[in-house]
């Protein structure tokens, strides 16, 4: 199977994302091609940042492979889940790093290996570690392939909301394997669709399209879908990216769905619900609210919620098991604390059509209570 390069242009922070099967075991190469190391380069170290639920299936291989490729690598555990990622364990991990023996340089590679919560706690101490450490990034989960693995988001969460602190870092490249979705617990697989039904509504109606032919195949996780599922939605992320790679701009449109559901994952709690799922209720409501403003027809609605459904994703609170529905009053609390809103204003993305969103910037209470009613 041919991998594919997708490239995330940002001038000269440019970066290669490779999307495959079996590629876990070339990681070495790989960081020597993504840091420009010829034959001859001295010796470079590596800390691999692994998920703890990951290490066991993947961190031999990648620290074999560096291994080969004259890194001499360490490997530190990552707690895993949201409720890991706080300050808490980014000052364990950073205390762990900076007493290695013999200590690190800022020549040293940082490994992220793992879902999204290792990838953004991961990118956060290379962000921060010396001042800035060249980092890696190798998704294990489809919702890290195809949404935080991309674009140099790094952050943990605080009491007041998700992702609140944190850094715009890029990595120096991001391999994507396929093969290792296969070891997902469904829920969690699912949990990485919510973002392909996103960049879909909002930016490519043939990616909505191909979803929706090629459900049983994905739920399935043929190979050769996913890798073409996975690129077509990281060149997405990558475009958008390249233009706008401090979220002034048309980045925020990445965060459709996004503000009602982290309020949501905040006030329910990470413990409780997925990633994907919260975003997949967000989005609901966001088409819910589209719809009532005139801007998205009754039918591209449904034909969003059925594609969510069909996947095995919530489209309501009652498809959920033991999640309390938080109110409306205490959802648009927390949408006011959202890193997005501006001077007080809450601001959110909805989809104007199929394929298309924009930025709103008048969100108010009533608004917030209309689209939640659906959930």
């Amino acid at each position: 199977m041919t991998t594919q390069a997708i490239p995330v242009e940002l001038g000269a922070r440019r970066y290669d994302v490779h999307v495959g099967a079996n590629l876990l075991a070339g990681l070495g190469a790989f960081a020597r091609q993504a840091l420009d190391l010829g034959g001859d380069a001295p010796p470079r170290r590596a800390v691999v940042l692994a998920d703890a639920t990951v290490a066991p299936l993947y961190a031999q291989s990648v620290v074999a492979s560096l291994l080969e490729a004259d890194f001499a690598t360490r490997q530190l555990t990552v707690p895993a889940g949201e409720p890991n990622k706080t300050l808490t364990t980014y000052a364990s991990l950073m205390d762990g790093l900076l007493r290695l023996t013999p200590p690190i340089d800022r020549r040293t590679l940082i490994v992220a290996l793992g879902g999204g919560v290792t990838s953004d706690i991961a990118g956060f101490v290379a962000a921060t570690a010396l001042r800035g450490l060249d980092w890696l990034v190798c998704p294990t989960t489809l919702l890290a392939a195809v949404d935080a693995s991309v674009g140099g988001k790094t952050a943990v969460d605080h009491p007041a909301g998700k992702n609140l602190v944190g850094a715009f870092h890029q990595p120096r490249g991001v391999l994507i394997d396929v093969n290792t979705f296969a070891t997902l617990p469904h829920p969690q697989f699912v949990d990485g669709l919510a973002e392909c039904v996103k960049h879909a509504v909002i930016r490519d109606r043939a990616l909505l399209e191909f979803m929706e032919d090629h459900t049983a195949a994905i739920i399935q996780r043929d190979e050769e879908t996913l890798v073409e599922l996975v690129a077509r939605n990281v060149a997405i992320k990558a475009e958008i990216v390249a233009g706008d790679e401090r979220e002034a701009g048309d980045r925020a449109l990445l965060n459709f769905g996004h503000t009602i559901g982290h309020a949501v994952e905040t006030l329910v709690g990470y413990e409780r619900i997925g990633h994907g799922a919260a975003v997949s209720l967000g989005m609901t409501a966001a088409c819910e609210l589209a719809r009532s403003r005139g801007l998205l027809e009754r039918e591209a609605c449904q034909r969003v919620t059925k594609l969510l459904a069909t996947l095995g994703l919530p489209t309501k609170f009652d498809d959920l098991e033991n999640v309390p529905r938080p109110t409306t009053t205490d959802i648009w609390n927390v949408m006011q604390r959202d890193k997005k809103t501006q001077a007080g204003q809450v601001r959110m993305i909805l989809p104007v059509m199929l394929g298309a969103a924009a930025i709103f910037d008048d969100i108010t209470p009533d608004n917030v209570a209309r689209a939640v009613e659906v959930l």
